[in-house]
């Protein structure tokens, strides 16, 4: 009879011992911490001190249970009653709040002479004045996107788009003409030598300015804009504006190994297409575009 009892209480007390076991672990997940968006905005910390931390669950998944207190608090307690301080409050903080976080505030960059469309201390000019916006984007873009067609063994007769640096002058002297510092070695050289004509496309979205407005690239209020011409080197009575073009907005270019044969390119408009608002786009007239002023 005894050994009968024995046998039924067994899995009973295992059970029991298993529970007691549980009782102080948690699992740590992200749902386990919840805050309010605006208690993460006043309080979080994201340098890149701190923020390269948050990546590593350096104890593992498993944490013993404290309470809150301890665990967001100076220490925490270990079985034993050891008292140990965390190597860094903030990130004590940050990690126990891991995934929880809105991102609700961009930081934003202050103007530099290498910076791109939304550079100007003014901001674009009203989306009405299209002749205007588009020499704004033209003479604060860095770079741009210009497509040829290929001759690429793979792709040959098939578009092609490449990144490059451009200028349209200095920072204080934009002139509407844009200029290329370019290389034989190239593929879009080679596509230009048998066909010259392609089309540079510059997006505000290279700025702060669709960042700062939470404008998505393809939104029309991120204006874009597409020159089309034909590609054409340089004549020798140009290269020194064009030098000091691209030179002043890009001053690494001088350094470039010599053996590539470097050479400076600028885009002859045939048409200046622009999207700046919904609603269409519009063609601006060369004469418009070259008279108006980014500034």
């Amino acid at each position: 009879m005894l050994g009968d009892m024995t046998a039924r209480c067994f899995p009973l007390a295992l059970f029991a011992s298993v529970l007691c076991l549980c009782r102080s672990y948690t699992l740590r997940s992200s749902v386990s911490w919840v805050v309010s968006s605006s208690d993460v905005v006043e309080d979080a910390d994201l340098s890149e001190e701190v923020a390269p931390a948050l990546l590593v669950d350096g104890a593992g998944l498993w944490k013993q249970a404290y309470p809150s207190s301890n665990v967001l608090g100076d220490s925490e307690e270990r079985p034993g009653g050891e008292l140990v301080k965390p190597e860094d409050d903030n990130v004590a903080q940050l990690s126990s709040r891991l995934f929880s976080y809105r991102l609700e505030k961009v930081k934003t960059s202050t103007s530099s002479s290498s910076s791109s469309t939304a550079s100007s201390s003014s901001g674009p000019p009203p989306h009405q004045e299209t002749a205007r916006t588009a020499r704004y984007i033209a003479h604060y873009s860095d770079w741009g996107h210009l497509a040829t067609i290929s001759t690429q063994d793979q792709i040959r007769g098939l578009p092609f788009g490449n990144i490059f640096s451009v200028s349209d002058g200095p920072l204080d002297n934009s002139t509407g003409v844009i200029y290329f510092y370019v290389t034989p070695m190239d593929n879009t050289v080679s596509d230009l030598i048998n066909n010259p004509y392609a089309s540079l496309t510059f997006s505000e979205a290279e700025g702060e300015f669709c960042r700062q407005m939470v404008y998505d690239p393809e939104d029309p209020r991120c204006a874009r804009l597409t020159l089309t011409g034909k590609m054409v080197e340089v004549a020798p009575e140009e290269l020194v504006f064009a030098k000091e073009a691209m030179f002043s907005r890009h001053p690494v270019m001088a350094k470039w190994p010599v053996g590539h044969k470097w050479f400076f390119m600028k885009l002859e408009l045939v048409q200046v297409w622009l999207q700046d608002w919904i609603g269409g786009v519009s063609l601006i007239p060369l004469e418009e575009y070259f008279k108006a002023t980014p500034f």
